[in-house]
C-alpha cells in the first residue's frame, strides 16, 4: 500500500470521491439513493462489490441495493438479517474508526446467523494485508444528530488492488457513509414530504368534493336552509339562505342576510324560538314573509364547525307545515266548537269556566290574608333575619291567581264578577216541528250571530246543546248582568227570515256568577236553575195577562 500514500493517488481518490458524494443529491428517490450508494462505492472508492442494508421499520436490515456483481445481486437484494445478528457483527469486529473490519480468521462464527451474504472460499493470503474472500467490512451509517440512530450498513468486499485499505482508504470510506447516511435522510424527507403532498391533495380535493356536495345540498334543497352565525354580537344573524327559504319568505337572498329568525318570527312566538337549544334545537313557530303575513314552520337546527378551532355556525333547516298546522286547527277547532254554529261547544265552555274557577273560596283567601298579616306583624325580626313565612303551617301558599267573586244578592253593590247568563229558546220546538230541521238550524244560526253581535271581545258565547246557549261576562255588576240579559233577549225576539217567512223565538235567561270554591257544574246548575224559575214566572204573568 506504499502507492496509496502517494499525492497523486490521494488526488485522484479525492475527486472520485467528490464525483460520488456529488451524484448521491442528484438522486431523486429514496430506491434510486441507495443504488447510487452502492454504485459509488464501486465507481470512486475502488470496491469491486458493495452492498446497502437499510434498516426497516421494525428494526431488522434488508438489502436494499448492491452493486458489482449481477449474480450476489439476484441472489440476496431483498433478503432480511436480524437486528441482533448485526448488532453482534458490529460489536464484535474491529474498529477502525466508525469501521468495523472483521478478519476472515474469526468470521466463521458468522457463517450459521441470518444476515445475507455472498462470500466465497479463497486461499490463505500470501503476505499480512492481503484482501481474503471471506474478509468482512461494515461501514455503519448514522443519522444526524445526538441520538446517533442506525439507518443502514454498507458492506464492501474485493478491493481492486487486493489489499485492506489503509489509513486514506478507511477515511475516504467513513467520509462517504457519513454522506451516504445525509443522503438517505434527505431522500427518506423528500419522500416524507412527498407522501404528505399526495395525502393533503387527496384530503384537500376529498374537501372541496364535500364542500361542493354541501353547496349542492344546500342551495338545491326542495325545503328551506340557512346558515347564521353563532355568539358574538351578531349572533344569530343570517349569513347565507337558500333559494327555497327565499321563496318561502318571499325575500331575496341580499335582504335576508340584514336579519336573523328573532327578527323574523311572529311576536307571539318568540318566547318559543328562545325556548329552543341551539344545539339539535326543534321548534315550531311562525316566520313573517314579505307581504307581512306568517307562515307556521318547523325549524331543525345543529351546529357546525368551520374548522377543529375555528368559529361554529348554525345550520337551520326550515321545512314548511302551513298545511300540517292548518289541519290540526282545524281539528281543535272541531273538537271545541259547535259545527253548526261556530260557537265554542260544551267541552270548550267548561274547559275556559274552569281556567277561572278554583277550589279555595273567596272567603277563605281573605282569612289567610288576614292570617299571614298578623303573622308578619308577631314576627317581623325573624322574616327579617331570612327565614320568612312557614306555608306549611300556614297553609296558604303565595297567590297569583285573581278570585272569581258574585254580588251580593239582586241589589248593584258594586262588585263585579263573572256572569253565567244561561239562555233557552222559547217556542223553538214548534218551528222544528212546524218548517223542520233545516229551518231550525237556520234559526239557531242566526240567534247565535245575534248573540255574538251584542256582546265584547273578550266574552264568550257557547252552545251547549239544542236550543241552550250560555254567555260568560266578566267584570259585570248585578245591574249590568241584568241590562246584557234584557238587550241579549229584545234581539233574539226579533222575527227571523227563513225561506221567504218569518219566524219568530222568545228566550229565557237565568243569570248565575262564577265564584272560586264552586264547580264548574254547579255554577252551570246554579244558572241553569234560575232560567227555569225566570221562565216559570214568565209563563205566569203571560196566564194572568189572558
Amino acid at each position: 500500500m506504499e502507492t496509496e500514500s502517494e499525492p497523486y493517488v490521494r488526488l485522484a481518490t479525492l475527486r472520485q470521491l467528490h464525483q460520488v458524494v456529488a451524484d448521491l443529491n442528484t438522486a431523486r428517490s429514496l430506491a434510486d439513493t441507495l443504488q447510487t450508494v452502492a454504485d459509488g462505492i464501486v465507481a470512486g472508492l475502488g470496491y469491486e462489490l458493495a452492498c446497502v442494508n437499510l434498516v426497516r421499520p421494525d428494526g431488522d436490515l434488508v438489502v436494499a441495493a448492491f452493486a458489482g456483481s449481477a449474480a450476489a445481486e439476484a441472489l440476496i437484494t431483498g433478503r432480511v438479517g436480524s437486528r441482533p445478528s448485526w448488532e453482534r457483527r458490529l460489536s464484535m469486529g474491529e474498529a477502525w474508526g466508525e469501521l468495523r473490519f472483521i478478519p476472515h480468521t474469526e468470521g466463521w462464527v458468522l457463517i450459521e446467523d441470518d444476515v445475507p451474504q455472498w462470500h466465497t472460499e479463497g486461499p490463505d493470503p500470501r503476505f499480512e494485508d492481503e484482501w481474503h474472500p471471506q474478509d468482512r467490512l461494515y461501514a455503519p451509517m448514522y443519522a444526524s444528530g445526538g441520538g446517533r440512530e442506525l439507518l443502514g450498513v454498507i458492506s464492501v468486499d474485493r478491493p481492486r488492488n487486493g489489499r485492506r485499505p489503509g489509513p486514506w482508504g478507511q477515511e475516504a470510506l467513513q467520509m462517504y457513509a457519513s454522506q451516504a447516511a445525509i443522503a438517505i435522510s434527505n431522500a427518506r424527507l423528500r419522500a416524507n414530504m412527498q407522501r404528505a403532498l399526495v395525502r393533503l391533495e387527496r384530503e384537500q380535493q376529498a374537501l372541496r368534493a364535500s364542500e361542493e356536495s354541501f353547496r349542492q345540498a344546500f342551495e338545491y334543497a326542495p325545503s328551506g336552509m340557512a346558515i347564521a352565525e353563532m355568539g358574538g354580537d351578531q349572533h344569530g344573524r343570517l349569513l347565507r339562505t337558500n333559494d327555497a327559504l327565499c321563496r318561502l319568505l318571499g325575500r331575496p337572498a341580499a335582504a335576508m342576510r340584514r336579519y336573523s329568525f328573532a327578527d323574523l318570527v311572529h311576536p307571539e312566538d318568540v318566547g318559543t324560538l328562545l325556548r329552543t337549544s341551539a344545539e339539535g334545537g326543534r321548534a315550531e313557530l311562525r316566520l313573517g314573509r314579505r307581504d307581512g303575513t306568517y307562515l307556521w314552520v318547523s325549524l331543525r337546527n345543529s351546529v357546525v364547525a368551520d374548522t377543529a378551532d375555528g368559529p361554529r355556525f348554525l345550520l337551520t333547516h326550515v321545512e314548511d307545515i302551513e298545511e300540517r298546522k292548518r289541519h290540526e286547527l282545524q281539528l281543535a277547532h272541531r273538537a271545541s266548537h259547535d259545527s253548526l254554529t261556530g260557537l265554542p261547544n260544551s267541552a270548550e265552555l267548561r274547559a275556559r269556566l274552569s281556567s277561572r274557577l278554583c277550589e279555595r273560596p273567596h272567603a277563605a283567601r281573605e282569612t289567610a290574608i288576614e292570617a299571614l298579616d298578623a303573622a308578619y306583624e308577631s314576627d317581623t325580626e325573624r322574616i327579617l333575619g331570612g327565614d320568612g313565612f312557614d306555608f306549611e303551617t300556614t297553609g296558604v301558599p303565595y297567590d297569583h291567581h285573581v278570585h272569581a267573586v258574585a254580588p251580593d244578592g239582586e241589589v248593584d253593590d258594586g262588585t263585579k264578577g263573572l256572569a253565567v247568563l244561561f239562555c233557552d229558546l222559547d217556542g223553538f220546538k214548534s218551528i222544528n216541528d212546524r218548517f223542520g230541521h233545516q229551518t231550525g238550524d237556520t234559526v239557531l244560526v242566526e240567534v247565535a250571530r245575534r248573540l255574538t253581535t251584542l256582546v265584547r271581545d273578550n266574552d264568550t258565547v257557547a252552545r251547549l246543546g239544542g236550543d241552550e246557549f250560555v254567555v260568560l261576562a266578566d267584570g259585570l255588576g248585578a245591574a249590568d248582568a241584568a241590562d246584557l240579559a234584557v238587550r241579549l233577549r229584545n234581539a233574539i225576539i226579533l222575527p227571523i227570515r227563513v225561506g221567504g217567512r218569518g219566524v219568530r223565538v222568545g228566550a229565557s235567561f237565568g243569570i248565575g256568577w262564577a265564584s272560586c270554591g264552586m264547580s264548574v257544574e254547579e255554577v252551570l246548575q246554579s244558572a241553569d236553575q234560575r232560567m227555569y224559575i225566570e221562565k216559570r214566572s214568565r209563563a205566569k204573568v203571560h196566564r194572568r195577562a189572558g
